[in-house]
């Protein structure tokens, strides 16, 4: 059975350029919707935070901005049913990466706050990328590559095909023209070759190699359909 590892965001505020603190977390969908599709096609998912704390959906992810009212029902209560192991994560230093098929990470703004500088994170980010096993990041969960450096400070992602939230779409949040940084410009900076849809909140993912980016919410399920696509078609599983 394929193995999956989410590794979520343990914070539940992001802090702003002017020092005040956002409320924060896991965006609602892009948890949601990749959980159950892997569930769906009968693999085995495991849930960690740094510290083993339990996370916190963003919720703005539950109102207005995470869609329609029948929609937002739906993604409450499978993280109704999720409560169990939201509640008590893995944590995530406790875990052996090299045991999982398959390591996600949700978006929200959470990551940027806690994944982006974490270690124990990062480490398993540079074994992912350096040994060729999948790894996915969707949304602003890009973010925690900034934490996978090699000796020299450069990251591991360097000159690798990604994408994130782009700076356009961050510019639609009025509190986050307040960031202190934002994703796609740090990964631009730190020398990832990123790329984009052609106009905001569009669905777009990229596949380079084993690494696996999904660029905003709407990108949730695409990308979680062509993890599920492309690790069975490894394994061999007949659709």
């Amino acid at each position: 059975m394929t193995r999956v590892l989410f590794v979520v965001s343990a914070a539940d505020g992001w802090t702003l350029k002017d020092g005040t603190v956002h409320p924060t977390g896991f965006w609602a969908e892009e948890l949601v919707v990749p959980h159950q599709t892997f569930v769906e096609a009968g693999w085995d998912v495991d849930i960690a935070t740094p510290r083993g704390k339990a996370p916190t959906v963003d919720r703005l992810s539950l109102g207005v901005m995470g869609g329609s009212p029948a929609k937002r029902e739906q993604l409450k209560g499978y993280l109704e049913r999720l409560r169990p192991w939201l509640e008590r994560p893995l944590v995530l230093a406790d875990v052996d990466q090299s045991r999982y098929d398959l390591v996600f990470y949700p978006g929200g703004h959470g990551p940027m706050e806690d994944l982006a500088h974490d270690p124990v994170s990062g480490a398993i980010i540079a074994q992912r990328l350096l040994d060729e096993t999948p790894l996915a990041l969707l949304c602003h969960a890009p973010a925690a590559v900034f934490a996978a450096k090699r000796h020299d400070g450069t990251i591991v992602a360097e000159g690798r095909r990604m994408t994130a939230f782009s700076d356009l779409e961050e510019k639609l949040n009025l509190f986050a023209r307040k960031a202190k940084w934002t994703v796609q410009a740090q990964l631009e900076h730190g020398g990832v070759r990123y790329e984009k849809a052609r106009f905001p909140m569009q669905p777009h993912v990229v596949v380079d190699g084993a690494l696996y980016t999904g660029q905003n919410p709407q990108s949730s399920a695409p990308l979680a359909e062509r993890l599920v696509q492309d690790l069975n078609a490894a394994a061999g599983v007949a659709r």
